[in-house]
């Protein structure tokens, strides 16, 4: 629960956590004031925000996120260390006129992570993605990258069923052979060439999480880039 009363001081919020504690029985605390805090739109409806998806700054200067990229088990190191770095950046500001004057700032983090990509400067350790296979790997009727991946690894003798998680790089997006498209990390050596195209994807994607409230979506980022 968030609430907002001018010039409110810490003690009159504690106040009513005890008052709905008390008349509720409901065990309650006063995690902390934000300076700022930004709800971040919903999947279904990009122009509603939504509760569970926000990132924002107490007045102690912690950083506290959920429901983005950041604190998803399948993200790339890459795109998390992106994100992270605009975040931090975000996070010097104490209020919406200097978080706006900020997002530039932000934006450059993310061309400079775009660049390293395209430059090929990320080792394959900070592109893994892992994902969980939800079905047979021979089930799939659409070859998604994990069920790729899994194949590559039953014709080098693995044992794969559904409910496993697989790791792999994405490397040739473009290819007419869907077995060329992503690897699985055992199979990396250093002839492959990671796809740089599909993680500046989700580093554009990731910036676009933080930013769509404020007019950024994902066509309006690649031109940046």
């Amino acid at each position: 629960m968030w609430l907002k009363k001018q010039n409110a001081t810490n003690d009159e919020y504690k106040e009513i956590c005890e008052r709905i504690e008390g008349e509720l029985e409901l065990p309650i605390s006063f995690e902390g004031r934000y300076k700022w805090i930004v709800f971040l739109n919903s999947r279904i409806n990009q122009k509603i925000p939504v509760l569970n998806r926000y990132y924002g700054v107490f007045e102690d200067g912690t950083l506290k996120v959920k429901g983005i990229d950041l604190r998803r088990h399948d993200t790339p190191e890459i795109v998390r260390k992106c994100q992270k770095d605009m975040l931090n950046v975000l996070a010097q500001t104490n209020d919406s006129r200097d978080f706006i004057e900020h997002v530039p700032k932000a934006l450059a983090v993310m061309r400079t992570y775009v660049a390293a990509l395209r430059t090929h400067k990320i080792p394959t350790e900070e592109l893994v993605v892992e994902k969980r296979l939800s079905k047979m790997p021979n089930e799939y009727s659409n070859l998604v990258p994990q069920a790729i991946a899994a194949r590559h690894l039953i014709k080098e003798g693995e044992t794969i069923h559904a409910g496993q998680s697989v790791s792999f790089v994405m490397t040739r997006r473009e290819s007419k052979v869907p077995e060329n498209r992503t690897l699985p990390v055992k199979l990396i050596d250093s002839t492959i060439s990671y796809d740089a195209e599909s993680y500046v994807d989700l580093v554009l994607s990731s910036a676009m999480n933080l930013l769509l409230p404020f007019g950024y979506d994902l066509k309006s980022l690649r031109e940046l880039v």
